[in-house]
């Protein structure tokens, strides 16, 4: 089976809260791994500091100030150098950290890398696999709550289906969403095309993070494939968004994360959230 696909099968205020409430990691849904506070509207943005370097990752956390207070962090910047004293200088800023690492090893090997997490402050992690591999993560993690990755963004029917997966898409991202939240996950990343189907089958407190955002229709100018806008994007069932692109390449980035943020209070200020 590919690499991508090992399974063994196939708003308002919502779960989330404050740092605090997060540091009980993520060791089962049933014992609460879905959070008890509401989530700020200030953390919903993660901003993806995909960038060459950790100079250039400070660089763009310090021009976009406040505006941003929750970053993810991913492969470039790991292979780039200096990727855990970025998530300690994060950290020690007041910032909430995603640590994008889409683990995917065999699960004692797994287990061991999130279990290293819990000396960094990570709020999330995310991880690629089968049902055995989210255990392990799931069992080992400690003050960071685990993501289950269900089909990346960039990718679409005709990419699942050169996979190897003779199903629709959705409902690929159901059943792996389905598994991990009986595994202990905290949540999903999903695109937001998929989110009401999640949203509907597996309730409030799971958690779902979308990628693939775009602040307008996406008119095919780079790789993600299943988009869709801000305010679509949390209609449909997402608790947090995630951002690079649109906001690093705007002329004043800063300015380009607060719009977005004020998209997102309004939003929910108009349904009587947050």
């Amino acid at each position: 089976m590919p690499k991508f696909g090992q399974t063994d099968a196939d708003h308002g205020q919502r779960p989330g809260g404050a740092r605090e409430s997060q540091r009980v990691g993520s060791k089962r849904s049933d014992e609460g791994t879905a959070l008890a506070q509401t989530i700020a509207n200030d953390e919903r943005l993660i901003f993806a500091l995909d960038v060459p370097s950790a100079e250039e990752a400070r660089a763009m956390v310090t021009r976009l100030g406040d505006s941003v207070r929750f970053y993810k962090l991913g492969l470039e910047l790991f292979v780039a150098g200096g990727y855990i004293e970025l998530v300690d200088w994060l950290t020690s800023r007041g910032k909430q950290v995603f640590v994008d690492l889409k683990f995917f090893d065999v699960p004692e090997t797994v287990a061991r890398a999130v279990a290293r997490l819990k000396d960094y402050g990570a709020r999330f992690a995310t991880v690629h696999g089968n049902d055995a591999i989210l255990r392990a993560a799931v069992d080992a993690a400690e003050g960071v709550d685990i993501l289950a990755v269900t089909a990346l963004t960039s990718l679409d029917q005709g990419d699942i289906e050169d996979l190897g997966f003779r199903c629709d898409v959705r409902e690929l991202v159901l059943s792996r969403a389905r598994r991990a939240r009986a595994i202990g996950c905290a949540g999903v990343i999903s695109s937001g095309l998929e989110a009401p189907a999640l949203r509907a089958a597996l309730g409030d407190r799971f958690l779902i993070v979308t990628p693939g955002i775009r602040p307008v229709a996406n008119k095919a100018l780079d790789d993600q494939k299943r988009t869709v806008d801000v305010e679509e994007a949390f209609a449909n069932g997402a608790d947090y968004i995630v951002m690079g692109r649109p906001i690093a390449k705007a002329s004043d980035p800063r300015a380009a994360a607060e719009a977005i943020q004020a998209r997102i209070a309004r939003y929910f200020a108009e349904r009587g959230g947050q």
